[in-house]
Order: C-alpha cells, then structure tokens, then sequence
C-alpha cells in the first residue's frame, strides 16, 4: 500500500525541484543580463544561428519558456521577424533537452548530499554577501542547483519505494501509450514544466515503474504539453504574439506525432546508439538521448517547409492596423531604379503622412486610447518599412537630383512620425481635464488647427502657399489668446491649476504638430515643383526673347 510519507516525499521532491528550477532560472537570467537580448537580437540572421541561439540561451538559463518569452518580445519590437523568431523557438525545444542530460548525468549518478548541499551553502553565501549584483544572482543560480538535486534524489527514493506497490500503465500497446502520453501532459499543464515532468518520467524509469518506451511516451506527452502553456499565453496577445505561439504549437505537434508513430523504432535505435556511444545502460541516460533525438528530428522534419509556414501564420491571426501597416508601394524590384524607387517612397511616406494627420484629427476629437495607440503602431511600421526599403536603394546608380530628394523625403517622414507622436501627447493631456470647456477661444484655436489639417492633407495633393501661411498666422494668435486666457482663468480661480496646465499641454502639441505637418508639406511642395520643371523641356534662347 503507498503510505502518506510515501505520498509526501513525491510531492515534496515535485516542489523542490520546482523551486530549484525557479530559482536556478531567475538567478541565470539575473547574471545574464542583456547577453539573452545581445544573442537573440544578433544572432539570428540565418536559419543556424537562430537555431544555435535558441539551443545555447535555453541551455544557459534553463528555461525555454523565458526564451519563448524574449523571441515574442523581439518580434513585437521589429527586432526579429516572425521567420527569424521561429527558428530561435526550435532550438528552445532542443536546448530544453539538456535538463534530461543534467538529471541523467548528473542527478541520478552521484551522493546528491555531496553535491547538492555545498551547493546550496555557497549559493546562497554568495547571494547574502552580493545582494543586488551580478554575484548575487549567480549565488542564486548556485542554490537552485542545489536544491534542484535535492529535489531528484527525494523523487528517486520515493519511485524506488513505490515500485513494489504501484505500477504505471507501462505495455507498449495503442491504449497504454495513449495513457502513457496523456500522463505526460497532465503533468506538464498542471505543473507548467516540461522540465519537471521530464525528470518525474526518468526517475520513474530509473526506479522501475515505466519501461523505456513507457517512459519515452510520458516524454512525448510532456513535450506536447508544453503546447498549452503557448496556448494560454497567446490569449489575448497581439498577431505576431499568436503566429510565434502557432509556430511553437505546430513544431510539437508535429514532432510528438511523428516520434509516436515511430515509437517502438526509436526506442530501439537509440538503445543502439547508447550502447555504441558507450552511455549508461540505465533507462535515465538512454530517455535523455531519446528526447535529444526526437526534438532534433523535428528541426529536420521542419527545415523544408519552414518558409510556408511562415507565409501560412503571417495570413493568420492578422488585425486592421496590421493590414494598413503594410506597405502599398514600396517594393523590393522598384528598389533596383532609384527614381521609380523614390516615387515609391514619396507616396508611401504621403500615406503615412494622412494616417498621422487622421490620428491628430482623432485626438481633437477625443478618440479612445487604444485607438489611437493602434494608428501610432501603424505610423511606427512603416516608418520602419521605409528604412528598411531604403536600406535597399540602389545607391549607386543614383543621380544627383535622386541623392538630394532622399533626405527631403526621409525628413518628412520624420515631421509625420512627430505629428503621430504629439497626438498621443495632445489626446494624454485632454484625458487630465474633465471639465467642460470654460475658454472661448478653445474653439477658435481647435477651429483653425482642424482647417489646416484639411489644407495640408499630403494625400488630397491641394495647391497650397497663400492659403496655409495665412492660416498658420491665425493659428498662432489663436494660441497666444489661448494661452492668455488659460493663465489668467487658472490665476483667478476660476480654473484648477492642474486642468489648465493639462489644457495648455494639449494645445502646445497640437500646435506643434500642426507646425510639423506645415513643414512636411513645405517640403512636398518644393519637391512637386522641382519636378514639374525637370519636366518642362527647356526652352530655345529665340522663346526666351
């Protein structure tokens, strides 16, 4: 019969070793500082050393989920692509690998209290004497290993005494390898790691309550498991978030399947390789290199069709600003002539012009937060796209009348990209005053701001000049008015002082932003013209008579 101190040093060695792998991870995540960052952002520019990195920081902090974490955050911020992003999730899952080497290894081998304890005696000296520093985290790190081992030898001797009382599902039959499997991801879903429920399946194993392909089917299951951690994340999350999560489903999914149907083949050659690479005949040793073998078959199996799956998850989970971010005219063959390619970036850059335009109007109008945070990651996009785009020019098949339009175009980019910014601005700073308007000449500033937006619109291609000039004049008077006015009321009383200061940081931007969009168009105009007469053919010295 299995006693409750039986029971008890199962779920304590669970909770040690949960706790020694927290603790362990944050300690190398602490110490790594921003080496996770510099080698996910740096290293990831082709499928092998996306691959690489993915193996070598998951191996270092010992956690695929912070990996998967930090290569979601990277696409989100533009620093990786979603086919970059890929790569470094696949080799997450072969790096998480290692956890079975170090159990196998290391945990199941030796006097635990030789290694663990000392461990955890000069972690956590370390720790006490560098409290905040990078020492301190590696004392950290140190400890977690320690109680880590505490945590497989209290699981090793619990399996060794259940034994004899309790048995697993351990045939090699279609019904016990489906239970076998569902164990394995019961286990990681209730526990949230793949890693414990590995080391629960190799002690298992090494105690005699699973045969090597019983345990080898827990391991698939666990792998699998992971797939609802990725789920549940994904909830909620932004489109890129959804695609990466999609890609890390369908690896699993894809190499738990294929390990399943070749179950009782694998089982047997990696029993081979082990004894030809000379390995432990322990069923531990053997389980870690059959899950080192199989999570590399999957990066095999996925190399070929790496690219359509891309191309299938960026179809997918795809939102409105996503579809207004892209670009419309930019385009990889027009890059090769630089003064179609210029073309290109002008009207692109007008688009982006309208849609920071549109976010200001929005602004004025009182437009919700998330709405106009929408519009300003569209804005973000593709000014991103344009430097992206023009990191391809053609440069040197440029001319000189092509050379100097680049900088005009890339400086209106710049004054649209501040027109987004200060929407954001203006809309923060209306959202601190809830009163009704008290000033009459709120509406005559916001009036004449509204006019001009519609003058200086890139995309209507209005004849501008006199029109604007005129405007822009009122519209300083009309803030100067303002800005009297506003003082004064908050002077007297008649307006809390942290109202009219949120009023006139509001009509600073907007003016600011009306300013940058004035410049913007002074720019495009020039341009148009400077066009129009390289056009007009040049005239004979008879007709200039």
């Amino acid at each position: 019969m299995i006693d409750m101190i039986t029971i008890g040093g199962l779920l304590g060695g669970i909770g040690l070793f949960l706790l020694g792998m927290g603790l362990m991870t944050d300690g190398l995540k602490l110490a790594a500082g921003p080496a996770l960052e510099r080698i996910l952002a740096h290293s990831t520019k082709t499928r092998l050393r996306g691959l690489a990195s993915g193996v070598l920081v998951t191996a270092l902090v010992q956690s695929s989920s912070a990996v998967t974490v930090a290569a979601i955050g990277f696409v989100n911020a533009g620093l990786l692509t979603l086919g970059q992003s890929m790569w470094v999730l696949f080799g997450a899952n072969v790096g998480t690998t290692m956890t079975g080497w170090l159990v196998a290894l290391v945990g199941l081998k030796f006097k635990i209290e030789v290694l663990a304890l000392p461990l955890i005696g000069a972690g956590m000296a370390l720790r006490l004497s560098g409290e905040g520093s990078r020492r301190g985290a590696l004392g950290q790190a140190l400890a977690g290993f320690g109680v880590l081992f505490l945590g497989i030898d209290m699981l090793k001797e619990s399996f060794s005494g259940l034994s004899a009382d309790f048995k697993l599902p351990e045939g090699e039959g279609f019904k016990d390898t489906v239970v076998q499997v569902l164990i394995g991801i019961a286990l990681t879903v209730l526990m949230q790691s793949s890693s414990a429920s590995l080391t629960i399946a190799l002690t298992a194993a090494q105690g005699g309550l699973l045969t090597a392909q019983g345990a080898a089917a827990v391991v698939i299951g666990a792998n699998i498991g992971t797939t609802v951690t990725a789920l549940i994340a994904s909830i909620g999350a932004t489109p890129n978030a959804k695609r990466a999560a999609a890609a890390h489903i369908l690896f699993n999914l894809l190499t738990g399947a294929v390990a399943l149907a070749l179950l009782p083949w694998l089982v047997s050659a990696i029993g081979a390789a082990g004894e030809a690479l000379e390995l432990d005949s322990a069923p531990a040793a053997q389980l870690a290199l059959f899950h080192t073998a199989f999570n590399l078959l999957g990066v095999v199996l996925i190399w070929p069709i790496a690219n359509r799956m891309a191309r299938f998850l960026e179809g997918r989970f795809r939102a409105a600003e996503e579809d207004e971010a892209s670009p419309c005219y930019l385009d990889t063959n027009v890059a090769a002539v630089p003064a179609l390619a210029l073309d290109a970036l002008e009207r692109e850059v007008r688009r982006m012009g309208g849609i920071a335009l549109r976010m200001m109007r929005e602004a004025m109008a009182g437009a919700a937060q998330d709405k106009l945070a929408k519009d300003q990651q569209i804005v973000a996009r593709l000014n991103q796209a344009v430097a992206n785009f023009i990191a391809r020019l053609n440069r040197a098949g440029m001319s000189q009348d092509s050379a100097r339009r680049l900088p005009h175009i890339l400086r209106v980019a710049r004054y649209y990209e501040a027109v987004a910014e200060l929407a954001t601005e203006a809309a923060a700073a209306a959202r601190e005053t809830p009163l009704p308007v008290l000033i009459e000449t709120d509406g005559a500033f916001l009036d004449q701001a509204t006019l001009l937006f519609f003058r200086v619109e890139p995309e209507r291609m209005l004849a501008h000049g006199a029109d604007v000039e005129t405007g822009l004049q009122s519209l300083e008077g009309d803030y100067q008015m303002l800005k009297a006015e506003l003082l004064e009321a908050g002077a007297q009383g008649r307006l809390p002082v942290t109202d009219m200061d949120a009023r006139l940081r509001a009509a600073s931007a907007i003016r600011r932003a009306v300013q940058q969009a004035v410049k913007a168009t002074r720019l495009l105009d020039a341009e148009a013209t400077a066009s129009g007469a390289e056009q007009e053919p040049p005239r004979t010295k008879q007709s200039q008579a």
